[in-house]
């Protein structure tokens, strides 16, 4: 019973790791020392310190003397998502509203902080920047782009990569196909921090995107309610086929159709378990069954046409009905 109700140690770990206490050791760090420079008090964080000694991370060699372990050198290397500062704090703080969304079925995050998720990153840069970073390869590392089409890539020249971040996976996408060329679609805070060769697209994906072959849209959707969820893929149908040009200018339709869209997370095969996932409470978000997203797909004017597991993840593709 203890281990499925403890909030002690999860409280304990983000507290360790806002106030930097792994990296402030060096070998061995008395107590005090740690205390005076974390500018906290000595006896709480002794207390706080020797409870993680009892659950195997830091070492206390001798009372009030503490030194790192493995287990510390491995949990505390991703401390920028631990931290409290950070959008670890956001993810932390965000599980006390679960009962707000149980009992209405929408977030309740603005009840905490203030303002829905998306415009708290937005007042916030220093926040959305861990959290750009804790999507990227900074908390996941270079994502797997390796996905095929049901009729091959002849003919994909343009991707558009829809609420793509700070484009770690349209990077990796081009690497592996270089004759491709990128369109990157994100928050204009968001592309600002992306590298890569590709263009930059600073903006909402509920508005007209830019001209392309193929859309993306990964671990987007689940990020979601069903309804908006429409809108996006309704959004990226009305995209497709448009006539290049560059970003910013009025599009014309242009005779060829657009090719596809490619649904990477933010749905599950029919039989998968239903999972509660963080998503969920910050944003009300949704991952769908495949049949489910069939019929979400036909309101947005979309066939699925191709659904598995490839190495990119559980790939999902549509194309215009």
């Amino acid at each position: 019973m203890g281990d499925l109700t403890d909030l002690l140690t999860p409280w304990c770990v983000h507290t360790v790791a806002t106030l930097k206490i792994a990296e402030r050791i060096d070998g061995v760090a008395e107590v005090g020392e740690l205390a005076a420079a974390a500018e906290c008090d000595r006896e709480a964080l002794h207390d706080v310190l020797s409870h993680l000694v009892s659950e195997g991370v830091f070492e206390e060699p001798s009372p009030g003397r503490f030194a790192l372990n493995d287990a510390a050198r491995e949990l505390f290397a991703a401390s920028a998502f631990l931290s409290l500062d950070g959008i670890g704090g956001r993810m932390a703080y965000a599980w006390s509203t679960l009962p707000t969304y149980v009992k209405t079925g929408r977030p309740g995050y603005a009840d905490v902080f203030g303002l829905p998720f998306w415009e708290d990153l937005a007042a916030h840069p220093d926040v959305a920047a861990s959290f750009d970073d804790l999507i990227g390869p900074g908390g996941h590392g270079a994502p797997d782009a390796r996905f095929d089409l049901r009729d091959g890539w002849e003919g994909i020249g343009t991707v558009v990569d829809v609420g793509g971040g700070t484009g770690a996976m349209l990077r990796e996408l081009l690497r592996l196909r270089p004759g491709l060329k990128g369109v990157l679609v994100d928050f204009p805070g968001t592309v600002a921090r992306a590298e890569g060769d590709f263009e930059r697209a600073g903006q909402s994906f509920f508005d007209p995107l830019p001209a392309g072959d193929l859309y993306v849209i990964r671990h987007v959707l689940n990020d979601w309610p069903l309804e908006d969820q429409v809108r996006i893929l309704r959004n990226c149908r009305e995209s497709m086929g448009r006539e290049s040009r560059p970003l910013g200018e009025h599009s014309q339709r242009s005779e060829a159709p657009g090719r596809a869209i490619a649904v990477i997370g933010g749905v599950r095969p029919d039989d998968a378990p239903r999972r509660l996932v963080i998503e969920t409470v910050l944003l009300g978000g949704r991952t769908s069954g495949l049949a489910q997203f069939r019929e979400l797909a036909r309101q947005a004017g979309l066939e699925v046409i191709a659904a598995g597991e490839q190495p990119a993840g559980y790939v999902v593709e549509c194309v215009e009905n």
